[in-house]
């Protein structure tokens, strides 16, 4: 057996290998409940296709036009401005780990708190900055579309509309 630094390399084999061990369970385990779901899904579901199932379904509404149709910019500058937030609980959460270690604060005599405090505002206020700017710019706003109503020849009088609109208000 061979020894470096006090350390079998063995031993290092060992704990290693039971490190990727556990990784490869936890893998194997939710390709193995993925795949039970799934097969017993097939096998329990009924199979009855019809025209009604077979249709597109786009949000509850029938897709009208070209799949290729354009997007409102705004869709990618909600997501951005989402990603902007998500990306500063990423940078939070190690900041408050390091800022709470009581042992690294006491080597540096309290300076590395100063110093991921101050890092910390300057990080919040360069967010502050960009959700402002996002909203001075009308980013945040978002205008309800205007629907036309149409006027539709129907033999069944409007008296009857009023008292189920009444009804359900």
């Amino acid at each position: 057996m061979l020894r470096m630094s006090g350390l079998s390399l063995k031993g290092m084999e060992n704990s290693a290998l039971s490190g990727f061990g556990e990784v490869l369970i936890f893998i194997i385990g939710g390709i193995i409940f993925l795949s039970g779901g799934l097969i017993t899904a097939w096998l329990i579901r009924p199979s009855r296709p019809n025209e009604e199932k077979l249709t597109t379904y786009e949000s509850g509404e029938e897709p009208l036009g070209n799949a290729w149709g354009r997007i409102n910019i705004r869709f990618y500058l909600v997501a951005l401005i989402f990603l902007l937030f998500e990306v500063e609980t990423v940078f939070l959460f190690p900041w408050a780990t390091v800022f709470g270690d009581k042992e690294l604060m006491e080597q540096t005599n309290g300076s590395w708190g100063w110093y991921t405090l101050i890092e910390m505002f300057v990080f919040l206020g360069i967010l502050g900055l960009g959700l402002a700017y996002a909203w001075a710019k009308g980013f945040l706003n978002w205008p309800k579309p205007h629907v036309d109503k149409e006027d539709i020849k129907t033999s069944v009088p409007g008296s009857l509309y009023d008292k189920i609109n009444e009804k359900y208000a």
